[in-house]
């Protein structure tokens, strides 16, 4: 999709959302609770990673917008906090990767460096910011060397916050005449909590507030470390899923607790049967399922998802990405890393594991692999 397609996509969206403003303000119950199609009616579940961030620079309401128009069933932002205890959508605490705060000379006194999650990181923080702050900054494509088309739509966004993005998805829903869902991953959660900024009741406040309560609410929240999830469970019915990261790598809070208790560990079938007592999935790193070989091609598959799905779990991969750069060797293209390879066949591998859906950059792809529900 070219750039003015995908400006002429996202005015669609625009006009669409005005449209639709005054029936979502006056709207008497959420349309999940009106047994409109939901997300999870339809195999693989497509779970649009930062929205369609392939597309749109990242947690952006454009790429939300996008992704829920490519058809989507789920819209995944990534939750970090402001100093005044406000949840805003981006991938790290640390600003200079996806906003154009370097180039902002009134913000240059705020650059310092800190230790997160056991690493020192030099850089802008959310923490240091106040909402109306962080609204003066513009969102910036992340990768531009792989994603250069995104670079183009630099600065069109701001940086939403989770309020602004179930807003989005409730005003789509209409237009759309279909449930959406909304799957928020906590982005580090032990050290929001050392700030007084811990995240998860207010991510529960929010949620509740806005009429998901439930299990059977079209919600995921998604986090890597454990004992927030254990702790969301006395707090909220509606479902959570375990993030694996690498399998030698120990979740943040088990680390600073030094229980040793590793990603592989959790990964086994005693470790998952224990996941399945707060969670209702898991969403592995995609070598957990089909690892790659050191020709970087694709192996053979191993049996977690049998051992999830016999536990009761629902398993949701990361992150499939269209370009060569992410693909296994056999399914690239060609040597740029920006062309799109053979995502498709990537992707078809491990539906044939029997994965129950994925997370995924370009959701539109997913949605023409699945066909129509």
């Amino acid at each position: 999709m070219d750039l003015i397609s995908r400006v002429s996509c996202l005015l669609c969206v625009c006009v669409l959302l005005i449209f639709n403003l005054a029936s979502v303000i006056s709207a008497s119950e959420p349309i999940w609770r009106q047994r409109i199609r939901g997300p999870d009616d339809c195999k693989p579940v497509v779970v649009a990673h930062r929205g369609a961030s392939g597309y749109v620079p990242e947690h952006t309401i454009g790429a939300y917008a996008m992704a829920i128009t490519m058809g989507a069933d789920y819209v995944e932002p990534d939750l970090v906090m402001t100093r005044d205890g406000i949840l805003i959508s981006r991938h790290e605490n640390e600003l200079s990767r996806t906003t154009d705060v370097v180039e902002r000379p009134e913000f240059a006194a705020k650059r310092r460096t800190q230790n997160i999650d056991r690493r020192n990181i030099t850089g802008w923080f959310s923490e240091d910011f106040t909402l109306s702050e962080i609204k003066t900054l513009r969102a910036v494509e992340a990768v531009p060397r792989i994603r250069p088309g995104n670079a183009r739509l630099n600065k069109a966004y701001d940086i939403p916050t989770f309020q602004e993005i179930i807003d989005l998805v409730k005003a789509l829903e209409l237009s759309e005449n279909r449930t959406i869902g909304i799957y928020p991953e906590i982005k580090y959660a032990t050290h929001f909590q050392r700030l007084g900024l811990a995240m998860e009741p207010k991510i529960v406040e929010i949620f509740h507030k806005n009429g998901y309560i439930g299990k059977n609410a079209p919600v995921y929240i998604q986090s890597f470390e454990v004992n927030n999830l254990k702790e969301l469970k006395k707090m909220t019915n509606l479902r959570l899923l375990q993030l694996f990261g690498n399998k030698l790598d120990m979740p943040i809070d088990q680390a600073e607790l030094g229980t040793g208790l590793t990603f592989g560990d959790m990964a086994t079938p005693a470790g998952l049967a224990n996941v399945a007592k707060y969670a209702a999935a898991v969403g592995p790193d995609k070598g957990y399922i089909i690892p790659r070989t050191l020709t970087n091609k694709l192996g053979s598959p191993t049996t977690f998802v049998r051992d999830a799905h016999a536990v009761g779990l629902q398993v949701h991969p990361w992150t499939f990405r269209a370009e060569n750069f992410y693909l296994p060797i056999e399914f690239q293209s060609s040597n740029a890393i920006y062309e799109f390879g053979d995502s498709v066949g990537e992707i078809k591998a491990f539906l044939e594991a029997g994965i129950d859906g994925l997370f995924v950059d370009h959701p539109d792809i997913l949605v023409r692999v699945r066909g129509p529900c």
